[in-house]
């Protein structure tokens, strides 16, 4: 990890910045050209104590997590963000990949919460973990197979796991064609 490139890096980016490209306010009294540390942690989720000790090139390696926020935060380009993660020490993710891991924390909480329905997406909606109060509720998403494991394709198609539906989509309790609604049949 090249601690004091990696701090020249975010510092260069973050002077490139106008709080309008990220749709911030400039305010008065900018004493630095750019975004600031405040900015950049609130834009990133991050503590602005964080901010401070990665752009001294003090603290400790940042996680792929950490690195992807504030490439987002940035606007960095793909090279840009390419640079950054081989600086801190990490293999740069693949260019628009989605990544479809469930780290074993997130697995941990689904088990966590046993009374309520909890499903974790990708960020294309694919299904990627449950727990089993959601399979009783949504259907068993085990049955298929990974690549139908998405809710926007089950919805707009139809197909996938047997899950609940509303009155609309099974057809009960749908007026008769032809009544007015709940008035009986005229004799």
């Amino acid at each position: 990890m090249d601690r004091a490139e990696l701090a020249t890096v975010l510092k260069t980016a973050r002077s490139r910045l106008r709080p309008a490209d990220v749709g911030l306010a400039a305010g008065f009294r900018r004493q630095v050209p750019g975004l600031r540390r405040e900015e950049v942690a609130h834009l990133a989720g991050l503590s602005v104590d964080y901010i401070v000790r990665l752009e001294q090139g003090r603290g400790p390696k940042p996680s792929d997590q950490v690195l992807g926020a504030l490439v987002r935060a940035l606007r960095l380009s793909d090279a840009d963000r390419d640079l950054v993660f081989r600086l801190a020490g990490s293999e740069p993710p693949p260019a628009g990949g989605i990544s479809m891991l469930v780290r074993p924390s997130v697995l941990r909480l689904l088990d966590r919460v046993p009374d309520l329905p909890a499903v974790v997406l990708s960020a294309k909606s694919d299904v990627l973990a449950w727990n089993p109060l959601a399979a009783a509720l949504f259907g068993d998403f085990s049955r298929l197979p990974p690549a139908q494991r998405n809710l926007l394709w089950q919805r707009f198609l139809g197909v996938g796991a047997d899950g609940v539906r509303t009155a609309e989509d099974s057809g009960v309790g749908a007026a008769p064609s032809g009544g007015g609604g709940g008035d009986p049949p005229p004799q």
